[in-house]
């Protein structure tokens, strides 16, 4: 069964909003240099080299596409000898902290795989009506491609907020793989489209934690998914409610 580590951007020091979504939410997420290539060593060290093929060994994705997946992310794989996914918001292509087509391309280029993380990056993904689901697979799959030259089929869902219907809506878009936030190293298919879960890597996450992730190790593993347990009940319990609160709760912070 295949593990997988979710992270997105890595900026300087206090310099988060360089790259992706500016916002105090996203900026849990973000881990500085030094601590990307702490994370890096520590998974390097007994792990084998992550894999871009489906198989059962473990893989490294990053969300948003902000542009220190092409400053900062793809340089410190290289040095490595690794590739990674890569999960474009595709209507910030182009803007200010986000990667634009020629970059894109670059990723492409050196054997990262390109994905769609939906047109907009909606908020509650999981609650926009199916057609809106299709647009946004479709659509972005559809830049995407035209960028890349090549046809996309893999995609991350935006914000954690999965179910059945958005797995169903990226098969119909031409999705062959969908990443979601689920905490777990099973698979499914739903309509020929093959889903599969990741692990959460916050700016807090010790490199240790990290590599035992994508280790597969049982009490990290099992940590996590209580705690995802807990927070998808909050979410269909709080449904907007949630996230005007978390927004809060992360400003006072």
């Amino acid at each position: 069964m295949a593990r997988v580590l979710m992270y997105h951007d890595v900026t300087a020091p206090g310099r988060h909003q360089e790259s992706g979504f500016p916002d105090a939410d996203a900026a849990l997420y973000k881990l500085d240099e030094a601590q990307f290539a702490a994370h890096l060593n520590a998974l390097a060290d007994g792990l084998p080299v992550p894999e871009v093929s489906l198989n059962d060994s473990w893989r490294i994705t990053f969300d948003d596409g902000g542009v220190s997946a092409r400053t900062t992310i793809a340089p410190a794989l290289a040095a490595k000898n690794w590739r990674g996914w890569f999960f474009m918001t595709t209507n910030y292509i182009g803007a200010p902290a986000f990667l634009n087509a020629a970059q894109l391309r670059e990723l492409h280029a050196q054997g990262h795989v390109i994905g769609s993380h939906s047109c907009s990056h909606p908020a509650r993904f999981s609650h926009l009506s199916y057609a809106e689901m299709l647009r946004e697979w479709r659509d972005s799959l559809a830049k995407l491609s035209d960028i890349l030259g090549a046809n996309v089929t893999t995609a991350s869902v935006p914000g954690g907020f999965y179910s059945r219907d958005v797995a169903r809506a990226a098969a119909e878009a031409g999705l062959k793989t969908l990443f979601n936030s689920e905490p777990t190293s099973k698979t499914k298919t739903v309509d020929g489209c093959q889903v599969i879960g990741r692990y959460a890597i916050q700016r807090a996450t010790p490199p240790r934690a990290a590599a035992a992730l994508a280790a597969g190790k049982f009490l990290p593993t099992m940590r996590q998914a209580l705690l995802w347990n807990a927070k998808k009940a909050a979410k269909r319990i709080g449904g907007p409610v949630y996230l005007k609160v978390r927004k809060a709760l992360l400003r006072k912070g």
